[in-house]
């Protein structure tokens, strides 16, 4: 590397750290920070095993997210491809010899932590649908040829994902891509006709659904059939809910999660301990926050001055407020119980570490708006 190159690369350094916005970090850190409290209580007034490896998540979390966001945008688009590559190819790898847990085979065991490659192609299939966009005219997104690869990408890792089997990511995956779809400018109809064919083959699909996850189902139309069995989880969540009230019952004082009534209290449901311990205005602060991060998304979508990273943010911001929104559904029996953790708050080191990274992507975005003007450079449009 030339002297010329090195003092470039410094400058370039030191212009993209000078323009990484903080605000995102405050807000993804108060967050957190809920988790890290009601993992405290999960665990009955400790750190271990929950809360104290939450936090040391969170810390390398924060360091890829600033790895990642002084990264050039030109070069994260260059690597959208191989990263859906490499994610897919993991998600084949798990579906063949993934280790198995709590009746699915979703992980990978590395030794010092399991990895689940579903989650790392949640950041992977949006880049790659954000980057074919890109290049698409606004006038060839209409021509239904070139919704071909796309739909490809999209349907891959989720018959993959529903193999393990996972119906809640295959479900979140296909409501984030539905989202970028749209947001490319996909019309409204080509949904609509989407929609009814799926509705037509809902008879044929449920005969391919689990047993549990036609407990599921069933148990959502009317919980108190089998309140001992499949309906226990949402009833127990339901008592819990309601029995917070106004201002909970205080920390460290949630009788249902306390005394093992409430089950997966540290992943699943912890937004059911948040409602009992803190009531509505505890749950109300977390989702105020939530939505702070949302608008933040929005906001830089709408400054920023080129396609990619415009999907780029908007796809990462609609795949977090999917994710929120079932949760917190689930829990409040709104919807079917599904494995879906709560973002950043239940106890989990790849979906930690899969959130933090894909909001060091949207840093990234928001630190090339800052120094190059949204631009992407030549010859990286396509």
């Amino acid at each position: 590397m030339s002297l010329a190159t090195m003092q470039e690369f410094r400058v370039s350094f030191r212009d993209r750290a000078a323009g990484f916005d903080w605000v995102l970090v405050l807000l993804l850190s108060l967050i957190s920070s809920f988790g890290f409290v009601l993992l405290y209580s999960a665990a009955n007034g400790s750190f271990d095993p929950w809360a104290g490896r939450q936090m040391i998540r969170f810390g390398i979390g924060l360091g890829l997210m600033a790895a990642v966001a002084l990264v050039d945008l030109r070069y994260l688009m260059l690597l959208a491809y191989p990263t859906y590559g490499l994610a897919l190819g993991l998600l084949v790898y798990v579906d063949i010899a993934g280790e198995i847990g709590m009746g699915a085979q979703r992980w990978i065991d590395l030794g010092v932590f399991q990895l689940q490659p579903s989650e790392m192609l949640k950041l992977a299939l949006v880049m790659a649908l954000a980057r074919y966009f890109h290049r698409l005219p606004f006038e060839a997104i209409g021509r239904p040829l070139r919704l071909v690869i796309p739909i490809v990408l999209v349907l891959a890792p989720t018959g993959l994902v529903l193999v393990q089997p996972d119906l809640g990511t295959a479900g979140t995956l296909l409501l984030v891509s539905a989202a970028i779809f749209f947001l490319a400018g996909v019309r409204w109809w080509k949904f609509a006709i989407v929609a009814a064919a799926a509705a037509a083959v809902v008879p044929l699909g449920w005969q391919f659904l689990h047993e549990y996850q036609k407990n599921r189902l069933l148990t959502f139309i009317n919980p108190e059939a089998d309140p001992l069995g499949a309906g226990y989880h949402i009833m127990q969540s339901k008592i819990a809910f309601g029995s917070g009230g106004l201002f909970g019952k205080g920390f460290l004082a949630g009788t249902q999660s306390h005394l093992n009534f409430l089950p997966e209290r540290q992943t699943d449901f912890i937004f059911t301990m948040l409602a009992e311990e803190f009531g509505l205005v505890g749950c109300g602060t977390l989702l105020l926050l939530y939505g702070l991060l949302f608008a933040y998304g929005f906001a830089l979508a709408w400054r920023c001055r080129n396609q990619f990273g415009r999907l780029l943010v908007l796809g990462l911001t609609a795949n977090l407020s999917v994710y929120v929104f079932i949760n917190a559904a689930m829990t409040m029996g709104l919807i079917p119980v599904v494995g879906v953790p709560l973002p950043l708050v239940s106890y989990g080191g790849t979906a930690m570490l899969t959130i933090l990274i894909g909001y060091g992507l949207v840093a990234a975005v928001q630190v090339n708006e800052r120094v190059r003007g949204g631009r992407v450079g030549a010859g990286e449009e396509g």
